[in-house]
C-alpha cells in the first residue's frame, strides 16, 4: 500500500485475449469497462482492502451509476495492457474513479473513462461508507490530489474542474 500512496493510483496487466476482439481485429469496445472493474477491484486490493469483505462483513456494495469511456487508439490480441486506476472524488457514499489504460509495449493511451459509484446495501438502497473504507479512500483521495501521475494528468486537466 505505500507504494501506491507515494505513486497516487494502483495498476495492474491484463492481456487481450483472442475472444475479447471483433472482426476487425481489435478489442470490442465493451472490454475496456470490464478492465475499469479489474483496474477498480485491484485498486482497493492495493490499498489493502478487500471487496469481498466489504459485501460479506460490512453489507455493503458498490453500484455503478455512471460509466463513461474515450477510446483513443485500438488493442489487439495479445497485446499486454496496463490499467491505471485512481480516485478522484468522495462525497459521502459516492466515488468517482479514473482510468487509463495503456499498452504495456509502448505507453500508448487507448482509452480513458471514469466511474461513479455509490454504496448500497442489500437492499439496493443507499447507505454509508464503512468507516474503515471511508478512512482508507480519505487517505488516498488525499495523496491522489498531492500527486497525480503524469501519464494521467492530461486526462485529470482535463476534466478536472468537475470533480468534488
Amino acid at each position: 500500500m505505500e507504494q501506491m500512496l507515494e505513486r497516487g493510483f494502483g495498476e495492474t496487466r491484463v492481456r487481450v485475449r483472442y475472444a475479447e476482439t471483433d472482426q476487425m481485429g481489435v478489442v470490442y469496445h465493451a472490454n475496456y469497462l470490464v478492465w475499469f472493474e479489474v483496474g477498480r477491484v485491484e485498486f482497493i486490493r492495493q490499498m489493502g482492502m478487500d471487496y469481498k469483505s466489504f459485501e460479506s462483513e460490512d453489507g455493503a456494495m458498490i453500484a455503478v451509476v455512471e460509466a463513461t469511456a474515450r477510446y483513443k487508439s485500438p488493442a489487439r490480441y495479445d497485446d499486454e495492457l496496463i490499467v491505471r486506476t485512481w480516485l478522484v472524488g468522495m462525497r459521502g457514499p459516492l466515488l468517482r474513479l479514473r482510468y487509463a489504460i495503456v499498452r504495456a509495449a509502448d505507453e500508448v493511451l487507448l482509452c480513458e473513462g471514469e466511474t461513479v459509484h455509490i454504496v448500497v446495501g442489500r437492499d439496493m438502497k443507499r447507505r454509508e461508507m464503512p468507516a474503515r473504507f471511508a478512512e482508507r479512500f480519505a487517505a488516498m483521495l488525499h495523496r491522489t490530489k498531492q500527486a497525480v501521475p503524469d501519464q494521467c494528468a492530461q486526462v485529470v486537466s482535463e476534466r478536472g474542474a468537475k470533480d468534488e
